[in-house]
């Protein structure tokens, strides 16, 4: 026992190199705002991560020939005039891995839920380089959000970037939540990233995902209102740091950044602070890069390289409804299509106010599951022609029998595009339902019923069809006798609404 302790000893001296050591050392000569302004260090890199005499991290954002613009990773409230400053000759690294899922963590995996430290295996920059086109694949598998709405008009597929936009209060992080929450029973790893919210709105998102969805399975980075601007910036790219762990390793990943108009905020914050030049409407010319390069990391990578995905689903708020602002102008020509959320239809109740005709997904049928695809094929442009006459028939004048019957099967679409939040539909369900509208099951029915008929969908078709449901669950393709059943459980589920004495 001797002997081999003072074997490892020995092994330990010999790995030791003695001599003297060099390190670069500056000082802090202005301190303020979340920013140092730092001398000395001449042979920082851009992003190096520099560590203050007192134990707190920054990381160099500006370089000039005199002062380097040092952002502050931690509270700059010990930090004086004249600290001393190291290089680490490193950048900012995060725990990457299994240790995080379940978690709430800080943009530099610090728990934030009280739990244990994160013992992660690995860390990664939170700087990397997008997939190369080589490297990728075709989008060609969906992303159930369990959303009738965007199920059916606008499918999504794994890797694909999809902009959800809209004024503040229609229900953004509610539909990204949502989609999270539909992942309970998927394979895909979730990552919900919150930048600069209000606590109390982050606390609600986090207990919608542990009450509905398989929180196990999901990561939350927050960097709250309250936290240093650095953490804000580095928030989304430590959350997409965490998601490619398991997309290089062959899994799916699903990341929501919330949201990227205050990360712009904060990046344009950080840039007046560190005495950068602003550009375009006072932001820094840069901003459209700092997103793109974020959002280049979103991607379904080839077989040779393990087949996983990254999907991308960012946040944006409007003024308005100004679509064309700078920066939802920016992320509009990044992404693959934006899912606009529109406040009339958020106050009228047709909840998720998703506007039909400002949304689009430019992956679109290409990822949408082939039932569905096959059922809900002419479901957007009645929809739209709906709309339309709608409005003429407005004006006044009496419709014919005919215009009527549109009137009718446009209103009980609209009916089923509404659903309640947290509560995201399973496949099989979402094509019984489109089914029902489209078959004109539900033109008896009145519109406000149409949610009685949602709310008893998945007793039915556990009583009525369930091999057909578990079937399509699996991700196989009913058969006409499959569709047939469907049909025939859900014709009378709306007898039984309609005229609830006659059940028996």
């Amino acid at each position: 026992m001797h002997d081999t302790w003072l074997s490892d000893a020995e092994d330990r001296l010999k790995q030791i190199t003695l001599g003297p050591a060099a390190y670069q050392m500056g000082r802090v000569e202005e301190i303020g705002d979340g920013v140092a302004m730092i001398s000395g260090l001449g042979n920082v890199r851009l992003d190096e991560l520099l560590r203050f005499d007192g134990g707190q991290f920054g990381f160099a954002q500006v370089l000039d020939d005199d002062l380097i613009g040092c952002v502050l990773l931690d509270a700059a409230t010990a930090i004086e005039a004249g600290d001393k400053v190291f290089g680490t000759e490193d950048v900012v690294r995060v725990p990457v891995g299994e240790a995080l899922l379940g978690r709430i963590v800080d943009p530099l995996g610090r728990p934030l839920d009280g739990g244990d430290p994160i013992t992660a295996r690995h860390t990664m920059p939170i700087e990397r380089a997008a997939p190369a086109i080589i490297d990728r694949d075709l989008v060609t598998e969906p992303v159930q959000t369990g959303l009738v709405v965007i199920d059916t008009l606008f499918p999504l597929g794994r890797g694909q970037r999809e902009l959800i936009v809209g004024d503040h209060s229609t229900g953004k992080t509610t539909l990204a939540v949502d989609t999270i929450i539909a992942q309970k029973s998927s394979d895909m790893i979730c990552i919900y990233i919150a930048i600069g919210q209000k606590s109390s709105s982050v606390r609600r998102a986090i207990d919608a995902m542990q009450k509905g969805g398989n929180f196990d399975r999901c990561i939350v980075v927050v960097a709250s209102a309250a936290a240093p601007p650095g953490l804000q910036w580095i928030a989304p790219y430590a959350g997409f740091t965490m998601a490619e762990y398991f997309r290089d390793n062959g899994q799916d990943a699903l990341v929501v950044i919330d949201d990227l108009s205050k990360h712009a905020a904060t990046h344009r914050e950080i840039a007046l602070l560190t005495r950068q030049s602003p550009g375009r409407e006072a932001f820094p010319g840069d901003v459209f890069y700092i997103h793109a390069r974020l959002l280049e990391r979103a991607a379904k990578l080839s077989g040779a390289k393990g087949g996983g995905s990254l999907t991308a689903l960012p946040i944006a708020e409007t003024d308005a409804g100004n679509l064309s602002a700078y920066i939802p102008t920016n992320l509009i020509s990044i992404t693959d299509g934006q899912i606009v959320l529109d406040a009339k239809l958020f106050h009228e109740g047709q909840k998720p106010a998703v506007d039909v005709g400002l949304s689009v997904s430019r992956v679109g049928g290409k990822t949408q599951a082939k039932v569905l695809r096959d059922v809900a094929k002419s479901l957007r442009l009645d929809y739209a022609q709906f709309l339309e006459m709608e409005m003429f028939t407005r004006f006044g004048g009496m419709p014919d029998a005919h215009v009527k019957r549109q009137l009718t099967r446009g209103a009980r679409i609209r009916a089923i595009l509404k659903q309640p939040q947290h509560l995201p539909m399973s496949l099989a369900e979402e094509v019984a339902l489109v089914l029902a509208v489209q078959e004109g099951i539900l033109d008896g029915l009145p519109p406000e019923e149409v949610a009685t008929f949602r709310a008893a969908l998945p007793d039915a078709l556990a009583d009525g069809a369930p091999e057909v449901r578990n079937a399509i669950a699996a991700g196989k393709d009913p058969s006409a006798d499959d569709i047939a059943l469907i049909l025939s459980t859900i014709t009378t589920l709306a007898g039984h609404i309609l005229h609830p004495d006659d059940a028996s």
